[in-house]
């Protein structure tokens, strides 16, 4: 079976569903991919023949972040209400069922957030991750300052947030950010080997663990990303992150002024 929803496409086969972003060769989103993916995770969670997902993506990049020229997704300050692309993105930690992330390339920004949306994530050499908001004279977002200490430890997340500093598959793998590593012609394989793995449990077994495990994770994102958005509200609006998305595209060192 396969069923498009806008640039993500579904593939269901032997219980196991691949969810692929076709946006090549970097796959910078926006608040219409993450809605398609949401749609695509929930239209699975709806199916009885689907018991594992795989999160993958086609060309360079697993997703390198947030496309800057399209900026209608900043509402005014408040709650993720105002802010459609956070909204979009909670519904796909509702998801019920287990995600492998398949994580090829870079895994920048809000692409890093992306990749953190899997319960597991396989990578190889080539695996870029950067949390580098700082860089871009922004806060962090996408839930990340939940979710990535709460799989790295508070330590690891606080020297990638403060940093911005971008590390490879070795040492992704090291701090846990990366659960297993293969050649890079070797990932989406061996996601897809592992989500068939799961896919021979019990399935309501599976879901019910995975509920216990996770908790109200969902609900957690929602109240973090309420406090992202705020922050970046007003960030946006500095001279700093004009200066930041200048020395970005420019692959130089900021020039801030804290103003």
């Amino acid at each position: 079976m396969t069923q498009t929803f806008g640039d993500a496409e579904i593939t269901l086969e032997n219980f196991v569903a691949t969810v692929e972003i076709k946006r090549p060769p970097h796959n910078f989103f926006d608040h219409n991919l993450i809605r398609n993916l949401a749609d695509a995770f929930e239209a699975l969670d709806d199916n009885p023949d689907c018991r594992a997902l795989v999160l993958c993506s086609e060309g360079k990049s697993f997703c390198a972040g947030a496309d800057f020229s399209s900026r209608e997704d900043t509402g005014k300050a408040g709650t993720i209400e105002a802010n459609p692309l956070y909204t979009e993105a909670v519904r796909l930690f509702a998801c019920k069922k287990p995600i492998i992330g398949a994580i090829q390339g870079a895994a920048i920004g809000g692409g890093l957030g992306l990749a953190l949306v899997p319960d597991f994530r396989i990578g190889c050499p080539e695996s870029r991750f950067a949390a580098n908001f700082v860089k871009l004279g922004i806060h962090p977002g996408f839930g990340l300052t939940h979710t990535l200490p709460r799989l790295i430890g508070l330590q690891n997340a606080s020297l990638l947030f403060y940093t911005g500093r971008r590390i490879g598959g070795e040492e992704a793998l090291k701090i846990g950010l990366l659960d297993e590593m293969v050649p890079l012609a070797e990932v989406r394989a061996r996601a897809i080997a592992f989500a068939a793995e799961i896919a021979q449990g019990a399935p309501l077994a599976v879901q019910s663990t995975r509920a216990t495990l996770r908790g109200d994770l969902a609900g957690a994102v929602l109240a973090q990303t309420n406090h992202e958005f705020k922050e970046q509200d007003w960030l946006f609006k500095t001279e700093d992150h004009q200066e930041g998305v200048r020395a970005v595209s420019e692959r130089r060192i900021g020039n801030f002024k804290g103003k």
